[in-house]
């Protein structure tokens, strides 16, 4: 196990060192996003201003304060509370993200599935895995709104944090097929074919 203090956007080379069971720490940018914000971008065509090529997303939709617009608050709004939502719904978008826009950091909370594992290998991206209920947290590592894409989605808009010392959060899913969910689910089986063993029962 490592940990990497990794500044956004990132080359395909820094992603491809990290391991599951690594940490990292993100500095400079992060782009929000959540269901809403793909299903407008890949299913109905819409695009985004937003250069989100080497950068990393966030599942989110956060609560903001709506507030007039100046150097604290370039975007016009004040971050309340920004946490993570749960991954494995927006797993279709996995890949169109990465090839479509270049993205190589997804970040959330639950993990994702086997497509989503496959580009993560093939076009060298990663899952870094948050623990639930540490919105209070995570908001203190945004500093502020830097802007904002597809507001009309809002609070499903595209967001652009600008961050500081976000994390350490855990590599969860890699670029070498490592999965903490399926070493996890793979571990769960074979403890549990031993407990029905142990009361005469077959598994199944």
């Amino acid at each position: 196990m490592a940990h990497y203090e990794l500044s956004t956007p990132v080359s395909e080379a820094q992603i491809r060192q990290l391991r599951i069971n690594d940490t990292v720490t993100l500095q400079q940018t992060l782009f929000g996003i959540r269901d809403a914000t793909q299903i407008h971008m890949f299913d109905r065509g819409r695009t985004t201003r937003f250069d989100l090529n080497g950068h990393a997303v966030i599942h989110t939709a956060p609560n903001v304060k709506k507030v007039e617009p100046s150097d604290a608050y370039p975007a016009g709004y004040q971050p309340i509370c920004i946490g993570t939502t749960t991954s494995d719904r927006m797993e279709r978008f996995t890949r169109p993200l990465m090839t479509k826009n270049g993205v190589r950091i997804i970040i959330g909370k639950g993990g994702m599935r086997e497509d989503s594992l496959a580009a993560f290998g093939e076009l060298g991206g990663v899952y870094l895995a948050i623990v639930g209920g540490t919105a209070a947290l995570e908001t203190t590592w945004i500093t502020q709104i830097e802007d904002v894409d597809l507001d009309d989605l809002n609070p499903e808009s595209l967001w652009k944090f600008r961050i500081a010392n976000f994390g350490p959060l855990l590599v969860a899913m890699d670029s070498h097929g490592g999965s903490l969910y399926n070493d996890i689910n793979k571990g769960m089986q074979a403890r549990r074919a031993e407990v029905l063993a142990s009361l005469g029962v077959k598994s199944t």
